[in-house]
């Protein structure tokens, strides 16, 4: 597993985000306080406080460098 911090700070970022990470078969959470949700719903990342940079925790194993390759756009 791998911890990276992002920012999704507009609409638009929140759902090429979204569509991003949702071609890779890992498990993504995001973790905001006491909150974690699954990273590919819109839904439950909208439920978080986007005004602060997320901690992302990738669950991939052989396709980190993909991975981080795809999302780096979003890194804060």
């Amino acid at each position: 597993m791998k911890t990276v911090q992002i920012s999704l700070n507009s609409i638009d970022k929140v759902k090429t985000f979204v569509n991003d990470i949702t071609k890779f078969d890992c498990d993504f959470d995001l973790v905001s306080g006491r909150y974690v949700i699954d990273a590919k719903s819109i839904m439950g990342i909208f439920s978080l406080d986007l005004s602060k940079p997320i901690d992302l925790n990738i669950h991939a194993e052989d396709s980190i460098d993909d991975v981080m390759s795809v999302i780096s756009p979003y890194i804060v």
